[in-house]
């Protein structure tokens, strides 16, 4: 398979989204100590990037091969992600505005994997339109992606980080 080809750059970006999920797990590791929840964000991170290594050798693999012991990404994963979104929401105020990504280190890291994991979603629906992908890998990217967004904003709100609000530009028009 050729190194450009639609299917390396899938399991590529998730790879990359992987790397990324890493870093932000090592800013998360200064938190532990100061902070309980980092020890809940490390527990979901670890499982996170687990998945996503399975969901990269799922892809790696020519459709109509399979092989003892492949991993597997199912719709309970999918469950389990909008499960983190739940618990994490229950501590977060109502989004009235846009967040700007950034704030602090951890919810910086986890605003970057959510960017990658939207570029992960988009190169998985175009590879779904050529050969075959199980929508359940789909779902899962498209979970995952809204679940890194909450907790960017649950690791801001419970590690004491900012979190910035996008501004509107308004000008008022002299009449």
């Amino acid at each position: 398979m050729w190194k450009d080809s639609l299917r390396v750059e899938a399991y590529g970006t998730l790879d990359e989204l992987n790397a990324v999920v890493g870093v932000v797990r090592v800013m998360n590791a200064e938190m532990v100590v100061s902070h309980a929840q980092a020890a809940q964000l490390e527990e979901d991170l670890r499982w996170i990037q687990n998945k996503l290594f399975d969901l990269g050798g799922i892809l790696a693999t020519v459709p109509g091969q399979e092989f003892k012991n492949m991993p597997q990404v199912t719709g309970n994963d999918a469950t389990k992600l909008e499960k983190i979104i739940d618990r994490c929401q229950k501590d977060l105020a109502p989004l009235k505005e846009f967040i700007l990504p950034g704030g602090g280190k951890v919810s910086g890291f986890l605003h970057q994997a959510r960017t990658v994991c939207r570029r992960a979603e988009r190169i998985c629906v175009h590879l779904s339109r050529e050969e075959p992908v199980d929508k359940v890998n789909i779902k899962f990217v498209n979970r995952l992606s809204d679940t890194l967004f909450v907790l960017a904003r649950w690791a801001a709100h419970t590690q004491g980080e900012p979190e910035f609000l996008w501004q509107r530009d308004v000008k008022k028009v002299a009449g």
